[in-house]
Formats: structure tokens, C-alpha cells, sequence
């Protein structure tokens, strides 16, 4: 099928109050424009460099998510424009968002990452780690970024019963964050799945998923 009918497909099985970031990683501009064509404004970058390249060459209205780990020397490259950053995994990374946005003069919405997967590879705070950053006095005194949710990346597994379960420890664990908010953390987004697991996410209360290969088919690229 066209992404434009994978585009639909996919959109015609999401509850209203789930959002569907298209990932367009490593997919050219013209792919980008292809989705954009059905209506689709919400895009997904795991990199800086190309999520900067893209962002000069397509619509201004597209809201660009990057999505992937993030180093604390690039945000100044997307803090000018970047709508939401999933990959927050420390409290260094955030002051250097905020540092950003300020120069900017924006309040750049994060996600914090949290690790629930069986694997090395993945990043992300533990919860016992993201609780104690939320009500630190350093994040407190942040007042350029806003912690707008969770995003969460399951072991990349055949066992579906695995898969569920590290999602519901994550919804378990927002929940549980609610009583949380301060100024800057107001916790109404929780990212999870991805093309393999996202009926299994949204089952689970993901509000936003990442759909990549599903939307634009696989690529082969080097780095």
C-alpha cells in the first residue's frame, strides 16, 4: 500500500485521544510531503542533523518530535523549533533545554524516558530515578521547559505478554506521577509503541505512539 493509504489504515484503528506521530526517519523529504498531503502534521526524528535538514526543507506548520537519544551539545539546534522532545534522561540534559529555550524565548515541552526494557541498549531513568528528579530543587527551579509526560520503550521481543506487562508497569508508574505536578511538570502524555507493539501500548493507555516502518515501509541506510 501507499503511505497514504497506510496513513489511513492505521489512523481509522487509533482511539480520539491517541496521537500518531509518523516516524520519518532516515525517509527522504518527499515521503514526509506524502503523508503530510493526508493531513497528517506530527512527525518523528531520531536525529538532530536530520531533523534540522528536514524541518528548513518542508511545511512550517509540521510539528517535529525528536524522538531519539539526544546529546546536551545539539539541543541548540532544535531548540529554536522542536514541538515535543521524548528522550530526557537526566537532569543535566533538561538544564540545557532550558537553557535553550530561554535563549529562544520558548517553554520546549519534554518527555521523560523511562527505562522498562530487558535490554543494555535502551536509555532512560529508572523510576525510582525520575520520581527523585521531579521533586528536586534543580528541576524545580527550570522554568523554560515543561515535563509534559512519560515515553517508554518495551523490550524488542516476539513474547507479547513481556511486552505488556513493562507497559503497564509504565501506566502504572504515571499514575502514580499525577500527584506530582508542579509549574513545570503536568503530566497528561504517556509515549509508548512503535509499529511492532502499538495496539499492545494503546491497550495499555499510551495517549501517543511512534509509527514508522508501518506508515513508510523499511529502508536500508548506512550512517
Amino acid at each position: 500500500m501507499s503511505i497514504p493509504e497506510n496513513l489511513r489504515k492505521i489512523k481509522s484503528t487509533l482511539p480520539d485521544n491517541v496521537i500518531l506521530i509518523a516516524v520519518s526517519k532516515t525517509h527522504p523529504p518527499e515521503a514526509v510531503m506524502e503523508a503530510y498531503t493526508t493531513g497528517q502534521r506530527v512527525f518523528g526524528e531520531n536525529k538532530v542533523q536530520e531533523l534540522v535538514a528536514k524541518a528548513g526543507q518542508l511545511p512550517k506548520d509540521i510539528q517535529w518530535h525528536l524522538i531519539g537519544h539526544l546529546q546536551s551539545n545539539k539541543v541548540k539546534y532544535i531548540a529554536p523549533f522542536v514541538t515535543l522532545i521524548h528522550s530526557v534522561d537526566s537532569v543535566g540534559l533538561l538544564k540545557e533545554i532550558d537553557r535553550q529555550a530561554k535563549k529562544n524565548y520558548r517553554v520546549i515541552s519534554c518527555l521523560l524516558q523511562i527505562y522498562i526494557a530487558d535490554e543494555e541498549t535502551k536509555f532512560g531513568l529508572s523510576f525510582q530515578e525520575c520520581e527523585a528528579l521531579l521533586k528536586s530543587a534543580e528541576f524545580g527551579a527550570l522554568q523554560n521547559i515543561k515535563i509534559t509526560g512519560l515515553m517508554g520503550m518495551a523490550t524488542n521481543t516476539e513474547n507479547q505478554e513481556q511486552i505488556r506487562k513493562e507497559f503497564k508497569n509504565l501506566k502504572t508508574f504515571f499514575d502514580h506521577l499525577n500527584n506530582l505536578s508542579t509549574l513545570n511538570s503536568q503530566l497528561s502524555t504517556l509515549s509508548m509503541g512503535m509499529s511492532s507493539d502499538y495496539k499492545i501500548a494503546i491497550e495499555e493507555g499510551s495517549t501517543m505512539v511512534r509509527v514508522g516502518s508501518s506508515i513508510f515501509g523499511y529502508r536500508d541506510y548506512t550512517e
